[in-house]
């Protein structure tokens, strides 16, 4: 039965590295962090992680770890309401609801699971979703498994959202739906504007703090702190596998009636295991660690303005930003590939991004840039991407 399905699925395949878009995935070796090692023996800088805040291999976060795994055990193996709740998660609820301003909080186990999870139990067809057209798969996929009608907006375009909120006038509650960073090209949501509109049509605000959360805002606390509206969005979305330690879990943290509804109807909290102790752990050490000081904030928010600076100072096309994320735009597929192969020789790594992961015509080099970034490792970077660039013509 299987043998058209394969002849199918390689020609799919063969189509796809023809196209150049075919994905490798390189191996490291090494602990996550500014410099590592891969399992060709060759060590690099790594400038393609979201460990934004330089926490992935911090030794407080790895001892919080083992002290929940001597104490707590390893797994939970069973969900929430059943037997895998512990003292750990709710204390790590009730400090990620501190640290955004909310008032309660449900952890899962990725944040695409809570965005895959957040919309069907809230909303049916008697309301609407009004999306922007960058959001993250995981949004996008949420909202396709909820019965709510749907509105798209152009990224970050007002006039587009407004339009919208006006064509969903009629339905019983709207929701505004946008990530807080746009993880493809590195742009902040309006969110000043996007809650003037909400006010002005009655509508509610979701967002997804996945790469703002730990970036921006003078104490890291995402697009909320930075546009001073602290506490006036409805619903905060994020993960713990980037600026906040790297490693994995989601959360939705709100109103305490909205989480209250997640955690008796949201399928990923209800039907997947809780998330272990060791990282629930280290996502408490790691938000202790975020109220004592800004050091890391400052670092991160230093390294970002020297690199954007030197790159567009040499030529470079760079999409407008104001997180750690640094989109160099090369359009063409191909050369994203043979360019991030240049630069793994010149001991940088970085990846590639090319269709689906973005729209055709606007592959790009995706710089993150980390708070475990020294000066060294930026002038290696920016000296390594002047000489390659110059190679492939894409700076003169």
């Amino acid at each position: 039965m299987y043998g058209k399905m394969q002849e199918f699925l390689q020609k799919e395949l063969a189509d796809i590295r023809e196209a150049g878009l075919y994905k490798e995935e390189r191996v490291i070796v090494s602990p996550q962090q500014a410099e590592i090692k891969l399992n060709t023996g060759k060590e690099v800088i790594n400038f393609c992680a979201n460990n934004y805040l330089g926490l992935s291999n911090h030794p407080k976060l790895i001892q919080a770890a083992k002290d929940a795994m001597d104490t707590h055990g390893f797994g939970m193996s069973s969900v929430r309401f059943i037997c895998g709740t512990t003292d750990l998660h709710k204390t790590l609820e009730q400090k990620i609801a501190e640290f955004f301003g909310t008032e309660d909080t449900i952890l899962y186990a990725a944040a695409f699971d809570a965005n895959g999870g957040v919309f069907e139990p809230l909303l049916n067809e008697q309301d609407a979703i009004i999306s922007d057209s960058l959001n993250h798969a995981s949004i996008i996929d949420g909202v396709r498994l909820c019965k709510a009608q749907r509105f798209r907006y152009e990224n970050a375009n007002m006039e587009s959202l407004e339009e919208q909120l006006i064509a969903a006038k009629e339905c019983r509650f709207k929701l505004i739906v946008t990530d807080g960073v746009f993880s493809m090209d590195g742009n902040v949501a309006p969110m000043d504007k996007i809650n003037e509109l909400a006010k002005k049509y009655d509508a509610m605000i979701m967002v997804d703090e996945c790469h703002s959360a730990g970036v921006v805002g003078q104490t890291g606390r995402g697009v909320t702190e930075l546009f001073n509206i602290r506490g006036e969005v409805d619903i905060i979305t994020g993960t713990l596998g980037k600026a906040f330690g790297g490693a994995i879990g989601g959360f939705t943290t709100g109103h305490k009636e909205i989480i209250q509804l997640l955690r008796q109807r949201s399928r990923p909290y209800l039907f997947s295991n809780s998330v272990l102790p060791a990282v629930v752990n280290a996502g408490i050490k790691m938000f202790d660690m975020m109220s004592e000081t800004t050091e890391l904030q400052d670092k991160l928010h230093e390294n970002t303005d020297y690199f954007l600076g030197k790159m567009k100072a040499a030529g470079f096309d760079i999409k407008p930003t104001k997180s750690a994320i640094c989109a160099v735009m090369l359009y063409d597929a191909k050369l994203s590939q043979v360019m991030a192969s240049k630069l793994l020789e010149e001991g940088i790594y970085v990846i590639g991004f090319y269709y689906p992961v973005v729209a055709k015509g606007l592959a790009r080099i995706r710089v993150q840039i980390s708070a475990g970034h020294d000066r060294k490792h930026l002038d290696k970077c920016i000296d390594a991407f002047t000489k390659v660039g110059k190679e492939l013509g894409v700076i003169k």
